[in-house]
């Protein structure tokens, strides 16, 4: 058996068993579609090829892919151009299917499948070319995906887009058709990806790896010809690169995450904008930023008008823009980061400034956090001193990116666990599920009981941050983020109870109970344990090993008890 590419694994058999019977299943695990966008004299940007070629995109999709392709005319991008795009799906399209239900459920929060969201990673080439008519080449490859897997792909695209320009869609049928050989990714499995002549390894991270540990160490198989190459990961950014000229404002910016604040990043380029949206949004974790982004976001969006007027409140989305225009339009926001090229004073990059709002006025405003937030809490002067002196002694970009990290890490964990260890405490004990009772309730979430709390088990027992951790806390349940994190940890305690319920069915003395109980009774009992089991298995419940079969069991065995015409009713219902 092969360790490394997931055969074996039941939850990998169950997934390739489908994709046997279904054309581009194993593809589709991975990306909706791969396309081609060109520029078109007379129509502008189209796309010239989608594959696969049955792939259903709407017009309104097609529109956006289009748009959001292309670098804006202001980026000046010549050569070649990589940035990442983020567009919602047209209402209507269909659920998610069985495997993307088993892959969530195992997954990390923050790597789950979008739901109503493509992400587009892009690969786009401008060049002189003095046989097309206005002189340039210029195209883009892009791969769809409901996957965050940023580096992956952004890998990949590195190895097919250069191949691409030169031999074109021949090229793009035998790559599409080399990824449906792929195994689908599996939380918690290490895959071998062959493509053109390079296999690529990765590990897909699990929701029950531990949060900051150091990568599961991979050994290349000796017999892989050719020799893996080693990707560290599938979607972590080069933060430090990200933020380098906003540390010393790093705190204000986690903090502005954290809360789900409307916030605009302005970039001098697709590239830039699109990796310090995606670097933003990925502070927080392990908590997972439940409100819109958007990498990359032209004024052609469908979303341009709803996200601009100034009738209402700002929506809590990041956008990141590269057209100077926008400096006008959202002037309204509360919070607008504008970069501009890396400016080095002496050995160090320059650090921007926190400056008033009402100085964002002129197309060349300066580089800047324009906002009037006050943080909750201190900055943290002994890691911004570490990452200067880092920056002096020449360290790494994957060395300071790894501190910041793990800085990052530990100040959302310090945020987080004491809301964890109170959610637990709502939990009802074990020994109050009984299997004649419905399982009993998870006690409400009390916002002043947490508080209280605090005292003893707040943030100041693993954080040396000092500030009003208690007024963050106030700010932060009002936010989009506690909404999705509280919805998210109240379903997983709601299926551990039932998940426990049906254990302590199973280990009941269910046809003692049936003995003394008319027929009506008896239905009544298969009716519900049959729905307690399709309910099981829809939702992919975690239960001890042979539970559902052994209920399973118990049902037909019961059933076979029953007057005929009882049975006959009850096994074509």
């Amino acid at each position: 058996m092969n360790p490394f590419d997931g055969s074996g694994s039941p939850r990998h058999e169950e997934a390739d068993s489908e994709d046997s019977r279904c054309p581009w299943a194993r593809f589709s695990a991975w990306f909706e579609c791969v396309c081609v966008v060109t520029f078109d004299l007379e129509l502008g940007q189209a796309i010239e090829l989608v594959y696969p070629q049955d792939v259903k995109l709407t017009e309104k999709e097609k529109t956006s892919i289009c748009y959001l392709s292309f670098p804006d005319s202001y980026s000046g991008c010549l050569g070649d151009t990589q940035f990442s795009f983020r567009l919602r799906q047209s209402v209507g399209r269909r659920a998610s299917r069985f495997r993307e239900d088993i892959y969530n459920r195992d997954a990390p929060v923050t790597l789950q499948t979008e739901v109503s969201h493509f992400f587009g990673y892009v690969y786009f080439r401008q060049v002189k070319d003095i046989s097309v008519k206005r002189g340039y080449f210029q195209k883009s490859l892009v791969l769809v995906s409901r996957l965050p897997y940023t580096h992956l792909f952004h890998s990949l695209l590195q190895i097919v887009a250069p191949e691409f320009f030169e031999k074109l869609e021949p090229c793009l049928e035998a790559v599409c058709n080399e990824i449906d050989q792929w195994p689908s990714p599996v939380p918690g499995l290490t895959l071998n990806l062959p493509v053109m002549g390079v296999v690529l390894q990765v590990r897909i991270p699990s929701k029950t790896d531990k949060p900051g540990g150091s990568p599961v160490r991979q050994t290349a198989r000796e017999d892989l010809l050719p020799a893996p190459t080693l990707l560290p990961t599938i979607h972590e950014q080069d933060l430090f690169k990200c933020f380098q000229s906003v540390l010393i404002h790093l705190h204000i910016l986690w903090e502005l995450m954290l809360l789900g604040e409307p916030l605009v990043v302005m970039a001098p380029s697709p590239t830039v904008s699109s990796e310090t949206v995606l670097a933003l949004v990925s502070s927080i974790s392990p908590l997972k930023f439940c409100c819109d982004f958007r990498p990359y976001f032209t004024i052609h969006d469908s979303e341009f008008r709803e996200y601009t007027t100034r009738t209402q409140a700002p929506p809590n989305v990041v956008l990141g823009v590269t057209n100077p225009f926008f400096i006008k339009t959202f002037q309204t926001w509360p919070h607008v980061v504008r970069l501009g090229e890396i400016k080095m004073a002496g050995d160090l990059p320059k650090q921007v400034k926190v400056k008033k709002l009402s100085k964002l006025k002129t197309l060349d405003t300066k580089p800047g956090i324009y906002t009037a937030y006050k943080t909750f809490l201190h900055k943290d002067k002994i890691l911004i001193r570490r990452l200067l002196k880092g920056i002096q002694r020449k360290r790494p970009s994957e060395a300071q990116s790894a501190i910041l990290r793990r800085h990052l890490l530990e100040l959302t964990q310090s945020f987080i666990i004491p809301l964890e260890r109170y959610m637990a405490s709502l939990m009802p004990l074990q020994r109050s599920v009984t299997p004649w009772k419905t399982p009993p309730q998870i006690r409400p979430f009390s916002q002043d009981e947490f508080m209280s709390t605090l005292d003893h088990t707040g943030p100041q027992l693993t954080s040396v941050l000092k500030g009003d951790w208690m007024g963050l806390y106030r700010k932060f349940f009002r936010s989009p983020n506690f909404d999705g994190w509280y919805r998210q940890r109240h379903r997983e305690m709601t299926q551990k109870l039932e998940s426990l319920h049906l254990e302590v069915i199973c280990d009941a003395d269910l046809l003692g109970w049936t003995k003394d109980k008319s027929e009506v009774e008896i239905v009544d009992l298969i009716l519900k344990l049959r729905e307690k089991l399709v309910k099981a298995r829809r939702q992919q419940l975690q239960v001890k090993d042979g539970v559902l079969d052994k209920l399973d069991a118990f049902i037909n065995s019961i059933i076979s008890s029953l007057p005929q015409d009882l049975q006959t009713v009850l096994n074509t219902h």
